[in-house]
């Protein structure tokens, strides 16, 4: 295993798929002569060529669209959003082109595409570039949406979006670039899409939490487990396709749920993981589901502000004790 940061694990996975296809090419704003906004990128340029690493004006609405165009005519293309609040500037080409070729033309056309770069908030940076889209986006039909929470989680399945013949989005975190974890050093390493991970085994209430709301997750049921409490955290990994089963499975030992979710908290990822639970699993729910999500508001830029816009880990440690009846 090697010890890797998010970013280099990111770069890793692409640079490996460059080199195993020629098919494949990297383009957005940055992405050559600057190394990548966040460095992501970096050294990308100088092996694989302005043919294949390739700079962007500022225009997401153009280069979305030039990388679906290619995709149609048998490349595949690794679209970088700056961040994914940029993404809205592209909208109409992801949702109504990428999204909808394969099944408008009868599977004449495939759009084997990745759009990636950050998403969420990332700190004092105010309403505009704060946004959690995964919800968003997959309320459309023919999109794939994946948000990673660690190192070897985002080269595992880059590299198997990169090889999927549908649009898969790609959801990273400016917060966790510089995030080191252990990355499996298999070759050609892949990790199914679809599949979640159980990160932490526990009988007592199943947390759901993906991207930086893992990590949040996590240190909560390290504080319920001081109290007495053995909380179960899953990483759905993929948000959609959702591995339901695994969440359901999990309810059915502890029978309860907490879902942690960046999103605002309307027809958010938590609310859609909320009813497919009572769905599928209502009568062994010992308590409402409860979610953990951040305000239903604009993210505020004073930093006390956002501090209590966003889900915190009290937060969570309370919800839990509250679908436990702790507090009784």
């Amino acid at each position: 295993m090697a010890e890797l940061q998010l970013r280099e694990a990111i770069r890793a996975a692409m640079s490996e798929e460059m080199r195993r296809d020629d098919k494949v090419f990297l383009m957005g704003e940055e992405v050559a002569e600057y190394n990548g906004a966040y460095k992501v990128s970096k050294g990308m340029l100088d092996e694989f060529g302005s043919d294949r690493v390739i700079d962007t004006p500022i225009s997401e609405l153009g280069f979305a669209g030039l990388g679906i165009g290619a995709a149609m005519n048998g490349l595949r293309p690794i679209i970088e959003f700056m961040t994914w609040n940029f993404s809205f500037v592209a909208f109409d080409q992801v949702v109504n082109n990428a999204a909808n070729i394969r099944y408008m033309s009868g599977g004449q056309f495939g759009t084997p595409i990745v759009f990636r770069g950050p998403n969420g908030a990332a700190g004092q940076l105010a309403a505009t570039h704060s946004n959690s889209v995964e919800a968003i986006y997959a309320n459309f039909p023919g999109l794939k949406v994946i948000s990673v929470s660690n190192p070897d989680d985002a080269k595992g399945l880059l590299k198997s979006a990169v090889r999927d013949d549908d649009p898969v989005l790609f959801l990273e975190s400016e917060l966790m670039y510089g995030l080191k974890g252990e990355v499996s050093d298999e070759d050609d390493y892949t990790l199914p899409i679809g599949k979640a991970r159980v990160a932490r085994t526990g009988g007592d209430v199943t947390i759901v939490a993906h991207n930086k709301s893992y990590h949040l997750a996590m240190n909560a049921a390290e504080e319920l487990a001081k109290q007495g409490y053995e909380a179960e955290v899953i990483d759905p990994r993929t948000i959609k396709p959702l591995d339901i089963d695994t969440i359901v499975e999990s309810v059915v030992k502890t029978n309860r749920l907490v879902i942690v979710d960046e999103s605002n908290p309307f027809t958010s990822f938590a609310s859609e993981v909320s009813q497919q639970v009572q769905e599928r699993a209502f009568d062994y729910l010992d308590a409402p589901v409860a979610r953990v999500n951040a305000a239903d508001t604009p993210s505020p830029y004073a930093p006390n502000l956002y501090e209590a816009y966003m889900p915190s880990v009290d937060e969570t440690v309370t919800a839990c004790r509250q679908v436990l009846y702790a507090d009784a």
